[in-house]
């Protein structure tokens, strides 16, 4: 489940809810209990770690990919 920001235009709190995609835009209250709430625009990109280190070079052929696991 997407973890979204809320600001509260009654206090200007803002806050975090884990919610469906489609219940981002119902009713949210904050945790002041007011009603009067927006989604914000959240600018977190999604990082992977690895620990395997950083993938080998693609060295041509197969496709789009490189690997030849497009058909």
């Amino acid at each position: 489940m997407p973890l979204y920001e809320y600001r509260c235009r009654t206090c200007n709190d803002t806050f975090q809810l884990l919610r469906s995609v489609d219940a981002a835009d119902t009713g949210v209250t904050c945790p002041g209990g007011h009603a009067d709430t927006v989604r914000a625009l959240s600018l977190v990109a999604p990082v992977r770690h690895s620990t395997a280190g950083a993938p080998a070079p693609v060295t041509g052929g197969g496709g789009c990919c490189g690997g030849g696991c497009c058909n």
